[in-house]
C-alpha cells in the first residue's frame, strides 16, 4: 500500500472539495469557485493517493500569487520570498500513519529550491496542541497571531526558514537542474483568477 504524492488532476477537484468540507472545524470550507482558483493559481497543489484512492491534498501559494486570504495577506505584509501553505487535509479514515509528515517532506523539497521561507497558520482553540507540536517538529516557529475578520477564529502564524535556499539560489539561480522532482507545477493556461478571501 505505497503512498503516492502527485499533482492534482482537474477531474479530481470535486473530490478535493468533498475531502476538504468533511474535515471538520479546523479547516475552512470551500466551494467550486475556491477549488477552481486553487487549480488555476496555486504553485503547489498535490494530492496523496493510496490504493488508487485520493486520501488528502496540500495547496501552497508563492508570495507573488494573486491570493487574497487574510492569513496570506498577513504574511505578505511582513515577509517576502515565501511559499504559503493554504491548507493540508487528510481524509478522516486515513489520518495517522505519517501521511501529514510525508506531505510536509514533499512540500519542503519543492519549496526549498525556490523560496527562503515556508509559512502557514494553525487555528487556536480546543485541541490545537497536536497541530502546533507537529509544526514545531518540522522547525516552524510562531511569528505572530491574528484574528480573522468575520470568523472570530484566532490563528497562530508560523514560519520556517528553508536553510538550503540561499546556497541553491547562489549555485543555480533560477535555472534548476532538469530533474522530475524539481519540475514546477504545470498550471492551466488561462486568464489569472483573483481570490475573494478566506
Amino acid at each position: 500500500m505505497p503512498i503516492l504524492i502527485r499533482d492534482v488532476r482537474e477531474h479530481e477537484l470535486d473530490l478535493v472539495t468533498a475531502i476538504n468540507n468533511s474535515a471538520g472545524p479546523s479547516i475552512l470550507p470551500m466551494d467550486a469557485e475556491k477549488v477552481r482558483f486553487f487549480w488555476n493559481e496555486a504553485d503547489y497543489f498535490r494530492v496523496m493517493e493510496q490504493d488508487g484512492v485520493v486520501t488528502g491534498f496540500l495547496v501552497g501559494f508563492s508570495d507573488r500569487a494573486p491570493h487574497d486570504s487574510p492569513n496570506f495577506r498577513w504574511f505578505r505584509e511582513r515577509y517576502e520570498n515565501f511559499l504559503y501553505i493554504d491548507r493540508i487535509v487528510i481524509a478522516a479514515p486515513r489520518r495517522g500513519g505519517g501521511r501529514g509528515r510525508a506531505f510536509y517532506a514533499d512540500v519542503m523539497s519543492f519549496a526549498e529550491p525556490r523560496w527562503a521561507k515556508l509559512c502557514c497558520e494553525v487555528f487556536l482553540g480546543v485541541g490545537y496542541d497536536p497541530a502546533l507540536l507537529f509544526h514545531g517538529s518540522f522547525g516552524f516557529r510562531e511569528v505572530g497571531q491574528q484574528t480573522m475578520d468575520g470568523t472570530g477564529l484566532r490563528a497562530c502564524m508560523l514560519m520556517k526558514e528553508l536553510c538550503s535556499h540561499e546556497w541553491i539560489a547562489a549555485t543555480y539561480g533560477e535555472r534548476l537542474p532538469d530533474e522530475p522532482w524539481l519540475a514546477p507545477r504545470q498550471r492551466p493556461s488561462r486568464a489569472p483568477a483573483r481570490d475573494t478571501g478566506t
